[in-house]
């Protein structure tokens, strides 16, 4: 059977409503889609952009039909209040949640195999008075989850990252043999389980310049990362490095890794989004269900216009479809 992906939308008054209608004129033909949005707001989108597409609505999970062209299988959820692309209106941000809330319990349930998120705008979702520090967060929640791992993807590389969003100047105390430790093993399990990786080969970047050039530029690879690394490996794990993370991105490296674990977002991400913008893929490890994003934000200065690129969302699909697939035969 096809997968059944969820999509959610994402800031109403953004791109996502866009992304979604843009998918249904030529879905992709190993998935079923399934958006989760408020009908009217698509019929309007739809209208505005001059796109022909039927929203075919079920709030009956048994009813979801295969995709076809022109055709969005639509779970609703209902806006608050009337949406204009480009405004933002804060009394639509529990909607926002609603339809993310509705694509986890689905997967929980077994009706979707996967969920595929589209942007969400933070400020509006915080401005509503709602504390939401991000998808990821907000996921991790919901599937009770204690701790998961970032990871961006485009065709060339797999980037993880140990820390995520804190300031450059919190990561050094961040950086502990516990959290390393758990972190490599949710990226190594995860690849072996929705990738089909059997033996992953992870390379490991270390903190300072030149991985601390013998702790002339910084000991934390001497006190935390190789300590940490070698009883990893002598429990099996496949790790390298630390390696200095200005020569790890070159062809030779990639080759023979199946992912590159970054210390920080600034190190490993421009890399990959230089490589690779708008057909990456955000994906999230260690949840109980497979969640993949696009790798952009809401574009409020484009919504509506016809401007948006699906490159992104339509590689976010196809990953999640991958990583399903992956996992039903695991």
């Amino acid at each position: 059977m096809k997968p059944c992906i969820a999509l959610t939308t994402g800031e109403p008054a953004g791109i996502g409503p866009d992304l979604a209608l843009l998918l249904a004129q030529d879905p992709p033909p190993d998935c079923n889609l399934v958006a989760i949005a408020d009908p009217e707001l698509l019929h309007q989108r739809a209208e505005q952009l001059g796109l022909s597409i039927k929203i075919q609505v079920s709030d009956s999970h048994a009813s979801y039909s295969d995709s076809k062209p022109g055709v969005l299988n639509v779970l609703p959820v209902l806006l608050a209040a009337p949406c204009t692309a480009g405004v933002l209106d804060p009394r639509n941000a529990r909607y926002v949640l609603q339809t993310i809330e509705q694509a986890v319990s689905g997967c929980q349930e077994g009706v979707f195999q996967a969920m595929v998120t589209a942007p969400v705008q933070k400020s509006v979702i915080n401005d509503a008075g709602i504390p939401f520090t991000g998808h990821t967060e907000f996921l991790a929640e919901l599937g009770n989850t204690q701790r998961v791992v970032m990871m961006l993807a485009c065709a060339e590389m797999r980037v993880a990252l140990a820390t995520t969003h804190l300031s450059l100047a919190d990561v050094p105390a961040a950086i502990n043999s516990a959290d390393l430790s758990a972190i490599c093993e949710i990226l190594q399990r995860e690849l072996q389980r929705r990738f089909a990786i059997e033996k992953p080969r992870i390379a490991v970047l270390g903190l300072n310049p030149h991985a601390g050039e013998g702790g002339h530029m910084g000991r934390e690879e001497i006190e935390v990362i190789v300590p940490t690394l070698e009883r990893l490996r002598e429990q099996g794990m496949n790790l390298s490095g630390p390696l200095p993370a200005d020569t790890a991105f070159n062809p030779k490296v990639l080759e023979n890794c199946d992912a590159v674990l970054a210390m920080y977002h600034d190190q490993g991400l421009p890399v990959l989004k230089y490589a690779g913008f708008g057909r990456a893929v955000n994906i999230t490890l260690g949840l109980p269900f497979i969640r993949t994003s696009v790798d952009h934000g809401t574009a409020l200065d484009i919504a509506g216009s016809g401007g948006a690129d699906p490159g992104s969302l339509l590689y976010a699909l196809q990953c999640a479809t991958e990583m399903a697939r992956a996992e039903q035969s695991w």
